[in-house]
């Protein structure tokens, strides 16, 4: 647990907040996030305290896509989901963030791979290390934040599915009707980076998701190091569910399943609160995902209870085709619980 020094310290340094995740559910919660980091000490209680330090620890797990080729071609960790991240956290959305979002539509061996992904390749190379090209990228769009790949060793996801097989890489995983048992690694004990460590030692706020359960979240955890300075952390540790259950992952998946899901990889009770979505999504959009196996995921209260874990529900909802995660008023929710003097 924290000392009472250092929790009175937040009033001056402000918060420190680590996400760990992937994808674009993880994306989103940056973006809301990042229009509340602030840079140097906050000399001056405020009514909604700043955020100090604000750091990404992303899933490098992804094997399909323009990533999956660049970790097949050049055997580099993939840059998709942290390239998101970088966009994210970046001070200027504008001409630089397009620019690394931008995906070639044709060209011999260009086509499907975006430009960014292309220059966090180059600078890998350049720099002989795939960390280091992340923190100099990161530098390059003066991002609002740390971003940190989990680990730098070349790991796959692998799932033991319900009628016992084994299905090797990310893609495979999530093609799969079949519901998934348990989720590893290969191999199984990777080092993580010291630096995403030390940052979740010093947190104030662990937040887990959104994101695909078993091929974004949970994966972070199988790293030992990791799981083990989470657990260790006095910080609340917050859990941020999927609006829509996931065909392959986690079909007709409660939230309390969700979390099941988690402490079972973990073997211990990791999870203190969950953030939820209450607003009802619009008819034709949930016919919509129904036909693709997709369904709004379910708040069981009393299971969550049983849990003893504190629910932090709102309307989380963005439509504009598809479903996304409100990004303001998803970071609007953790600052009014987490940030406000009088919670801490």
């Amino acid at each position: 647990m924290k000392s009472k020094s250092a929790k009175n310290d937040t009033s001056v340094r402000g918060l420190r907040v680590v996400a760990l995740g992937g994808g674009t559910g993880l994306s989103a919660l940056l973006r809301g996030l990042r229009e509340h980091v602030v840079r140097g000490p906050v000399r001056l209680p405020t009514r909604e305290r700043p955020i100090s330090d604000l750091a990404a620890i992303v899933t490098v797990t992804d094997d399909g896509g323009s990533s999956g080729r660049l970790r097949r071609e050049n055997r580099m960790l993939p840059p998709g989901d942290i390239r998101n991240c970088m966009v994210a956290l970046s001070k200027d959305e504008a001409l630089l963030s397009r620019l690394f979002q931008y995906r070639f539509q044709s060209g011999r061996g260009l086509a499907g791979h975006s430009f960014g992904n292309l220059f966090l390749a180059a600078l890998t190379h350049v720099t002989g290390d795939f960390a280091e090209a992340v923190r100099v990228s990161s530098k390059v769009l003066a991002i609002r934040g740390r971003i940190f790949p989990s680990t730098t060793a070349n790991v796959h996801l692998v799932a033991t599915l319900a009628n016992g097989k084994r299905v090797r890489g990310e893609t495979n995983i999530s093609r799969s009707k079949i519901p998934i048992r348990k989720i590893e690694l290969s191999p199984r004990r990777v080092r993580a980076l010291p630096p995403a460590i030390e940052a979740i030692r010093q947190a104030d706020l662990i937040l887990l998701g959104p994101g695909s359960l078993y091929t974004s979240v949970i994966p972070n955890l199988l790293i030992p190091e990791i799981a083990h300075a989470v657990l260790r952390s006095g910080a609340p540790r917050v859990y941020i569910a999927n609006l829509m259950t996931q065909p392959g992952e986690t079909a007709h998946y409660s939230l309390s399943q969700h979390l099941r899901a988690i402490e079972n990889h973990v073997g211990k009770r990791l999870i203190h609160y969950v953030v939820a979505n209450t607003k009802r999504i619009s008819p034709h959009v949930a016919r919509r995902y129904r036909v693709e196996g997709a369904e709004p995921v379910v708040i069981d209260r009393p299971n969550l209870a049983k849990m003893n874990i504190q629910l932090l529900a709102g309307n989380l909802l963005e439509e504009h085709g598809v479903i996304r995660h409100n990004s303001p008023r998803l970071a609007s929710l953790l600052l009014k619980k987490f940030l406000l003097p009088h919670n801490r």
